[in-house]
């Protein structure tokens, strides 16, 4: 069942560099098993040469911790909240620095096929020999057999390796080997100007673009105590949320096609496509990839094209929910997306899953509210959340979280105010540091970055990919083979920004 929302906290429309906190060993052993306890969620976990920081949320809202690494060791977070795992098995292959107790020492990131070992560390390794096979989890028991997919899949489709295991057609244990898209994003930002990075970052998954380059700009506005004109914090919202109904339109009709549904599929396409096409004519890109910078945005909208922006929002109301409709009214499509692919709210919750994931399983979170950044304390925000936690649920999610951009796209239009959409950078004196966070169509992206004048000294983006993929595997267990198609684009999780 649907719940009504939270009222979003007051904003400031300049974002406030949230102060980090070093803490020594037995601080970070206490915040992690403070984790392991269900007190807080993990928000992100990433490192530098010479520490390894942990960003948390609780009840006081965002902190960042930071532990000084002694000879390439720290106590592991992973041993006592199992979220941190992947994350610290990501830090060993970048950085070399060993998570004493991690539960899991297997590669992740690196398949050794680096022509380094360790590139983000300060003083890199040989190149990695080949590992051989990549070691899957054991699984026992009679008549179980193994079915491998990927890492290449058919159509348009990132890469990435699923190992089933299998009683029949019944799913025993999926387990997901990921890291073939490693772009090195985060190597080739260090040292870059802004500008660079900003590009940079708007490239981490192409799909949400938008919303990486909107956490990354308020990341460098918190850390340069800047604030963005109020036209360019609108534009920004609107990009945001032309986005997401870009994409949640793309994830209904492909569920749909992946239970045979095809018509729904069909005129899905055409409606993404007249969005994509609009966002093409307002701001000179399908995607609005470069268009949200730090200060503000990159390109203004004009009279005429808010006028088409209006009339699309009109156009697409009344048929989206004739689609709506026709999902409701298709029992042999309802008979595959209700109660597959279950996932529990516990598991949400100790997960800090976001996006449709999170919320279909009844976590209530959506960083637009409970972060309550501009202009959306103002639109009177309404957050779906469901509790069933199927393939049905996370739809349904989307078709809400649609009708509600919809709805927003309106109110951003009608209030959109005049003025400059972009404020002069000037570079601080030292060292600058800033986070951002934003709500994307998958849920909340999360940017850390520390500057010296206008050059990025360490930035790190968080998709919230990271914390869905592991979810994937267990909603897979114990429906049969067949279903995993539906199972996985009822997540959706992106390949490119989980890799980095």
């Amino acid at each position: 069942m649907a719940q009504r929302p939270r009222t979003a906290r007051r904003s400031d429309p300049r974002p406030r560099a949230r102060r980090r906190r070093a803490v020594d060993a037995k601080t970070w052993i206490a915040n992690a098993e403070a984790l392991g306890r269900g007190e807080g969620e993990l928000v992100a976990l990433f490192a530098e040469p010479d520490r390894v920081h942990m960003a948390l949320r609780d009840v006081a809202g965002t902190r960042l911790l930071t532990l000084a690494v002694a000879d390439r060791r720290y106590p592991s977070v992973g041993a006592r909240h199992a979220p941190a795992i992947r994350l610290e098995r990501a830090i060993r292959d970048l950085f070399g620095h060993e998570p004493e107790g991690l539960p899991d020492t297997r590669p992740w990131l690196d398949h050794g096929a680096w022509p380094l070992a360790h590139p983000l560390a300060a003083k890199r390794g040989l190149p990695a020999k080949s590992r051989g096979g990549y070691e899957f989890l054991p699984v026992e028991g009679e008549g179980l057999h193994q079915i491998p997919v990927g890492p290449v899949h058919a159509g348009i489709i990132e890469p990435g390796h699923f190992r089933f295991t299998a009683n029949g057609e019944t799913v025993v244990r999926l387990e997901a080997r990921l890291g073939y898209v490693h772009k090195g994003i985060e190597w080739l930002m260090q040292g870059a100007p802004i500008a660079r990075a900003a590009m940079l970052i708007g490239r981490v998954s192409g799909d949400s673009t938008v919303a990486y380059a909107y956490a990354f700009a308020r990341a460098v506005e918190s850390a340069l105590r800047l604030t963005p004109p109020p036209r360019a914090v609108y534009l920004r919202a609107l990009m945001a949320e032309l986005e997401r109904i870009a994409n949640h339109l793309g994830d209904f009709g492909a569920i749909c096609n992946d239970a045979t549904y095809v018509l729904i599929h069909a005129h899905c396409g055409v409606l993404r496509e007249q969005v994509l096409a609009a966002c093409d004519a307002a701001f000179g890109h399908r995607l609005m990839r470069d268009c949200i910078v730090p200060g503000g945005v990159a390109a203004d909208l004009s009279a005429a094209e808010a006028r088409r922006l209006k009339a699309l929002v009109d156009s697409i109301a009344p048929r989206f929910r004739e689609l709506v409709a026709i999902y409701d009214d298709a029992p042999s499509l309802l008979d595959r997306t209700v109660t597959t692919g279950l996932v529990s709210a516990e598991l949400v919750r100790r997960f800090a899953a976001g996006g449709y994931v999170g919320r279909a399983s009844g976590r209530d979170f959506d960083a637009r509210r409970e972060h309550a950044y501009p202009p959306y304390d103002k639109l009177g925000l309404e957050v779906p959340v469901f509790e069933a936690g199927d393939v049905d649920a996370r739809l349904r999610v989307r078709l809400r979280e649609i009708e509600e951009s919809l709805r927003l796209i309106r109110r951003i239009l009608d209030a959109l105010p005049r003025g400059e959409v972009r404020a002069a950078l000037r570079g601080a004196k030292g060292e600058r540091e800033g986070v951002g966070m934003v709500e994307g169509f998958r849920g909340d992206v999360f940017v850390y970055v520390r500057l010296s004048g206008t050059t990025v000294v360490r930035c790190h983006p968080r998709d919230p990919s990271w914390f869905q993929w592991p979810l994937l595997e267990v909603a897979v267990k114990d429906n049969i083979v067949a279903d995993f198609p539906l199972c996985n684009k009822s997540f959706n999780c992106s390949y490119s920004g989980h890799d980095l």
